[in-house]
């Protein structure tokens, strides 16, 4: 295989994905939220999750950092969380009014940071780039 002529591809690919997560970051705090909330949002939102550790393994997380944006969450009104009667030892997410007001401001931020990326590009351009993420991400399990 011929020496590359240019920066690597991983190089390119992660400054591209860093410039894209902090505009991402900047256009969710302008919402008045963060991706760890919105993440935490939009999964009890589009998932029925029964558990903490339901939402933890939807989002991501690890339970205890979970647990630290749950307890912020909590306190500043957006969730509520209370012990499944079926195990105790389970909490029971769910919105309050003021977390299911933020959801949607940040569900407004994100489509509308969706359309700007995908500005100036085709259905086409972008299926391909799907495509490309996707053999990227298949070339990295595969070793």
């Amino acid at each position: 295989m011929p020496p590359p002529f240019g920066p690597p591809i991983g190089l390119h690919l992660t400054r591209t994905a860093k410039s894209v997560g902090r505009a991402f970051d900047e256009a969710l705090a302008a919402a008045g939220g963060s991706l760890p909330v919105w993440l935490i949002l939009i999964s009890l939102k589009t998932r029925q999750l029964g558990n903490q550790r339901e939402l933890a393994e939807a989002v991501g997380i690890q339970g205890a950092t979970l647990t630290h944006h749950l307890n912020a969450m909590e306190s500043t009104g957006l969730l509520t969380r209370r012990r499944d009667p079926a195990n105790r030892r389970a909490h029971m997410v769910e919105f309050t009014q003021e977390g299911e007001a933020l959801f949607h401001r940040l569900r407004e931020a994100a489509m509308a940071f969706d359309r700007q990326l995908r500005s100036g590009l085709e259905q086409e351009d972008v299926a391909a780039f799907e495509r490309v993420l996707a053999t990227l991400a298949r070339n990295v399990q595969n070793g």
